[in-house]
């Protein structure tokens, strides 16, 4: 049972680590991310089965490579004897086998972003392609990240994949003009990844997520260093993450941003995201991760002048959401005028998108709802409100944070 165990947890951590990696290198080969992805779970599983017994391998990352792409050998062979096809994907693989050593797998990650935000893939599907295919997102929490129905999120994630096949799309990247095209969606996904790990996930693969998005945002910023929005996403990051200590208490509870003690903060993240923030606006192209990063540079000044300055704040979202349009923001500058013009003020944005069916699985629009209600003196709609923020929780401590504040307002009742 130990040794089950360990060689599970040893699983976890491979596949935490190199997990897109090896999609990328074995799909870049073949052009088949739907083979590659396929050939790398029948190889976690064959590790499962296979190291509780034989011990785990020395090199874990190379052994499931080799399992894997025997997997896609083993696969390709028999559709060339059952279809009498073409031998291009049996010869590819074989190549990839024949082609390099096993002890150093080339990280390819980045080549495959480029090109699944290829202009032939629908411009909805790129970021959420990316999510799935280099960092090991399931389809149910992609869903959750762009407010998509799961089942509407894998259909089309399989036709995104099915259309790189089809489309013979080159896993390279693109020559230099073309790259700032495709930087939307490669900045979304790993904004989209940072949001899925943060603050560590649920499972052993997330846990990794946010040095993961943070590695891939230094390495954007490496390819493109005069890209604003590269930049402000690098910086946006950088202060979220600065603030990952403050937000559990020592025995565990979760305390929120307000509540936070500005001396637990990194102030050496914090000040590396100033400076690439102020790098990113002296381009004068002004771009969601930037007016993002702003927001959040104003949060971080309270460090230093012991308030925060929502009028900034408010007139940051008011920018942003003309910007892009979403409620999610809409939702925020909501939380931003309650600040300023009050309760009642912020509620009634927040009605104003109550027929949004985007926020209908939206926790933060729903806690904000309970919020609002509770200091306006509404306890049962209130209560009500955190009912379905609490049931919409995945994170425990989160959804405890929830249930306190719920518990406060209940003796209010007649």
């Amino acid at each position: 049972m130990k040794s089950a165990g360990l060689a599970h947890r040893a699983a976890e951590r491979a596949a935490r680590q190199s997990y897109g990696k090896l999609v990328a290198y074995l799909a870049a080969r073949t052009g088949d991310v739907t083979a590659a992805e396929d050939a790398l779970s029948d190889a976690f599983a064959a590790a499962l089965a296979s190291w509780p017994t034989r011990g785990i391998p020395q090199a874990p990352e190379a052994w499931l490579l080799t399992a894997a792409r025997r997997r896609m050998i083993d696969t390709a062979r028999r559709r060339r004897v059952r279809e009498a096809a073409s031998d291009r994907l049996l010869l590819s693989v074989e190549e990839a086998a024949e082609g390099m050593s096993s002890e150093d797998v080339p990280d390819w990650r980045l080549r495959l972003m480029f090109a699944c935000a290829h202009p032939a893939i629908d411009a909805a599907m790129r970021g959420p392609l990316i999510l799935q295919t280099v960092l090991g997102l399931d389809a149910a929490a992609i869903a959750a990240a762009f407010l998509t129905a799961p089942g509407a999120m894998s259909q089309r994630l399989v036709r995104a994949k099915r259309r790189i096949h089809d489309t013979g799309i080159p896993f390279r990247l693109p020559d230099r003009a073309d790259l700032p095209a495709r930087l939307d969606a490669v900045l979304e996904a790993i904004y989209a990844a940072f949001g899925a790990g943060w603050p560590g996930g649920f499972d052993a693969r997330r846990q990794g997520l946010v040095e993961e998005a943070l590695w891939l945002g230094h390495v954007v910023v490496g390819l493109l260093p005069e890209e604003p929005e590269g930049l402000g996403l690098l910086a946006l990051m950088l202060y979220s993450g600065a603030r990952r200590d403050a937000r559990r208490s020592a025995n565990g509870e979760y305390v929120p941003l307000s509540e936070q003690d500005p001396d637990l903060w990194d102030a050496p993240a914090i000040d590396e995201a100033e400076r690439l923030l102020q790098r990113a606006s002296s381009h004068g192209r002004i771009g969601r991760f930037q007016l993002e990063a702003a927001v959040q540079s104003v949060h971080a000044a309270r460090r230093i002048s012991g308030r925060t300055d929502w009028n900034a704040i408010l007139e940051l979202y008011d920018g942003l959401l003309e910007l892009t349009g979403s409620p999610v923001v809409a939702v925020n500058r909501a939380v931003a005028l309650s600040k300023t013009a009050g309760p009642q003020a912020g509620l009634a944005a927040l009605e104003e998108l109550a027929t949004n069916p985007r926020l209908v699985a939206y926790q933060p629009y729903w806690a904000a709802r309970a919020d609002l209600l509770a200091r306006l003196g509404r306890p049962a709609m209130a209560s009500a409100a955190y009912a379905r923020a609490i049931l919409l929780e995945p994170d425990t401590s989160v959804r405890h944070f929830l249930e306190r504040r719920c518990a406060q307002i209940r003796p209010n009742f007649a």
